[in-house]
């Protein structure tokens, strides 16, 4: 229970305990961002290189697919008022992204065609649970919140940083809400905690090289994307200036510590999440028997 009643900037807050997204809105209020906050003009033009095309147009392909999953989320949480008004407010910003990075395409002499972007627009399915889905978007949060972090330290175009660094900021706020609605999900559903180990398995059981992230599984091979940069290449250029992989493991840190306070089982290594998926099922197994 959150016993705070008034925002960090000093809004008075819902005593409704069922509205948790009413204490984001107000508590985002202090802490977001908007685009006339970036430093438009401070943009050079001669410390742009390739890779940073590359890397924005992929991340452009992943933040543009937030009106699909807000649809898709809005969908499958049709009844939950309280996560799908939680759902507006991190669609909204997560557009923010989509145009942040756009911008500063335009501002380097690219662009992607709207055709590219439009092909975006399809809605997910929903997850084999609800809980499932919910941990999906922990782990993408939390990937983008280090992506942003590592590749904002190596880039010398000062516009870009600062998206990146307000970006990030907004990824990490993002994956402790989801946290709070997995968490809340398992609270009502218990039987959907094996669903979250095998998420987390899915997306994270395999080395670095091999990550596909949900955008490049569920839309990889789509025909507008053919030649073109995807968010594979976004997570490419972050392993390229990711020394020695330390960013990546603070990322796998951040995760296990978050499904641990999400599923109440110890986790530190991926050996540890086979063996809560192979617990949850014998579980399941002797409750049916």
């Amino acid at each position: 229970m959150n016993n705070r009643t008034t925002s960090r900037a000093g809004v008075p807050l819902l005593a409704d305990e069922e509205m948790h997204s009413a204490r984001i809105f107000a508590d985002y209020q202090h802490a977001t961002w908007e685009l006339h906050h970036i430093p438009w003009d401070s943009f050079q033009a001669d410390l742009v290189k390739p890779e940073h095309i590359i890397f924005a147009k992929g991340a452009i392909i992943g933040e543009s697919n937030v009106v699909a999953a807000t649809h898709g989320l809005l969908d499958e949480f049709g009844t939950d008022y309280d996560f799908s008004q939680f759902t507006c407010i991190w669609g909204y910003q997560e557009i923010q992204h989509h145009l942040a990075f756009q911008t500063w395409l335009q501002l380097a002499g690219h662009s992607i065609e709207h055709r590219t972007i439009a092909s975006m627009r399809e809605a997910y399915p929903p997850g084999v649970t609800r809980a499932a889905t919910l941990a999906t978007n922990v782990i993408c949060e939390v990937l983008a919140t280090h992506a942003y972090k590592c590749v904002a330290r190596s880039m010398e175009e000062p516009v870009l940083a600062e998206i990146l660094r307000k970006a990030s900021g907004d990824e990490a706020r993002h994956a402790r809400e989801f946290v709070h609605y997995t968490a809340q999900q398992l609270a009502d559903r218990p039987e959907e905690l094996v669903s979250v180990f095998e998420t987390l398995y899915i997306y994270m059981g395999t080395t670095r090289d091999l990550y596909r992230h949900p955008v490049s599984r569920f839309k990889g091979d789509l025909p507008e994307l053919a030649g073109h940069e995807t968010i594979d290449e976004m997570f490419a250029y972050f392993a390229e200036v990711d020394e020695d992989g330390a960013e990546w493991a603070k990322c796998c840190e951040q995760l296990f510590k978050y499904f641990s306070t999400i599923t109440g089982y110890p986790l530190t290594k991926m050996a540890d999440v086979r063996r809560a998926i192979v617990d949850e099922s014998l579980k399941a197994e002797a409750a049916v028997g």
